[in-house]
């Protein structure tokens, strides 16, 4: 999976929310594979059993947390059990997230649910906050290059069809990251964001079934990249390795486009 790259991560404890699947997996199991002991957390169980399973079996050090991050209580323990398990919290990936289209087939402003709206911005920017505010007491102990690491996306940054609230909550989490590295550069922990462009994940392909034309909503979704393609999971996976690595250690406060280079010029022959 590393494909020649390397980082040492040998020692440190990753907590990784929606760590059961898509990028969140994946990034489990990259992390792992560079030495980190991954927390992986999320509302499903079954799939997070398998993703511990899966990074055993290569050797690695896992354990699975159920939390939403919605609610305080939940995140409080996945922190403290986070610490209590591998002797502290060096490196915290908010990758928990969710797209209205997941929960409603009905996504314009008149007939989009309250309630979805609520949910969305509560998964993906609420969530975050939670986390970052639970996980820095951990952190501020951390002699291991701490840092936050938010999984944005493109929509923070422009708007896309049928994406009112998960745009807005991006957007939001773009400006919390940076706030969250103003906060606390003065403990040395620093916090950044990757937005991944269109991703073969689960979140993508509920995108999609959303769509009434599958196969154009598929090409609008690529048409703009410079590289002809949709993303895979190991691709961001990577990009957000990096931003935990001692590599990366002048790196604070950015949100970084991994796009296929849609937003170098986003879409002249869209």
């Amino acid at each position: 999976m590393n494909n020649g790259i390397t980082h040492d991560f040998t020692g440190m404890t990753f907590v990784i929310t929606g760590g059961t699947r898509g990028i969140g997996a994946t990034t489990s199991e990259l992390a792992a594979s560079y030495g980190a002991n991954v927390v992986v957390s999320g509302t499903n169980a079954d799939a997070g059993a398998e993703v511990v399973a899966k990074i055993a079996a290569n050797g690695g050090s896992a354990a699975f947390v159920a939390c939403d991050v919605t609610e305080a209580d939940q995140v409080m323990d996945l922190m403290a059990s986070a610490a209590d398990t591998f002797g502290g919290i060096d490196v915290l990936l908010n990758n928990a997230g969710v797209h209205e289209s997941a929960l409603t087939s009905t996504l314009s402003i008149e007939e989009l649910d309250i309630d979805v709206w609520d949910r969305v911005l509560a998964v993906n920017l609420r969530g975050p906050w939670l986390c970052s505010k639970f996980a820095v007491p951990f952190l501020r102990r951390s002699e291991r290059n701490p840092s936050i690491i938010n999984t944005g996306s493109t929509g923070s940054l422009l708007g896309f069809p049928g994406s009112l609230a998960y745009g807005a909550s991006k957007g939001g989490l773009k400006l919390l990251t940076k706030n969250l590295a103003v906060e606390l550069a003065r403990y040395g922990i620093r916090a950044n964001c990757v937005c991944p462009g269109a991703t073969e994940t689960d979140m993508v392909a509920d995108y999609l079934a959303a769509a009434e034309d599958q196969d154009a909503a598929r090409r609008s979704m690529t048409a703009t990249h410079l590289i002809p393609r949709i993303g895979r999971p190991d691709e961001i996976a990577h990009a957000l390795c990096f931003l935990a690595s001692e590599q990366a250690c002048f790196v604070n406060g950015v949100d970084w486009l991994v796009d296929g280079g849609a937003l170098a010029w986003r879409g002249a022959n869209a």
